[in-house]
């Protein structure tokens, strides 16, 4: 992720979605310890968008930790009409996510772990497959970078020096 897209939580209005809870067991010569994770994605619906992961003996406060931990890590993405600028790919760890550019009213096709994040991200139209693993934590993480590495026309257009005319009138 690059840092300039970082964005402060303070800044913006946010909403949070918990993505998945898992109950990790460890076991000791006194019994069986139990603790929660979870993975939460938040965003303001309007290009900021953020994913944590909170780690406790309790699920509430696994849940405020995750959403701490998102909150650290907001980056600004571009909306465009409530979809892309451009096709991605995008890969962590052994999830591969594909995410494409939709006509309006085509809604977020998506699954669960990617359309929690590309609903807080503030998407409205979107076709988006996950093409690896279906480990959550993974598919959160692929679907971040990716929404972090997409770029906006002007951006490319002042990138190869091209005039904003050209972009925009054909």
């Amino acid at each position: 992720m690059s840092q300039n897209n970082r964005v402060k939580s303070s800044e913006t209005e946010l909403t949070d979605k918990v993505v998945a809870i898992n109950r990790v067991v460890k076991t000791t010569k006194g019994g069986r310890a139990f603790s929660f994770s979870a993975l939460v994605v938040v965003g303001n619906g309007n290009g900021v968008v953020g994913q944590g992961l909170g780690k406790a003996k309790e699920v509430q406060e696994a849940i405020a930790k995750g959403i701490d931990d998102a909150k650290k890590n907001l980056i600004k993405v571009p909306v465009m009409n409530g979809t892309l600028p451009h096709d991605i790919l995008s890969k962590a760890g052994a999830a591969k996510v594909l995410i494409k550019p939709a006509a309006k009213g085509t809604g977020v096709l998506a699954g669960g772990s990617m359309r929690a994040v590309l609903e807080a991200a503030g998407y409205t139209d979107v076709l988006a497959k996950s093409l690896g693993s279906a480990n959550p934590h993974n598919v959160v993480k692929a679907t971040v970078k990716a929404l972090s590495e997409l770029r906006e026309p002007i951006q490319v257009a002042k990138q190869r020096n091209v005039s904003l005319k050209k972009v925009f009138n054909g």
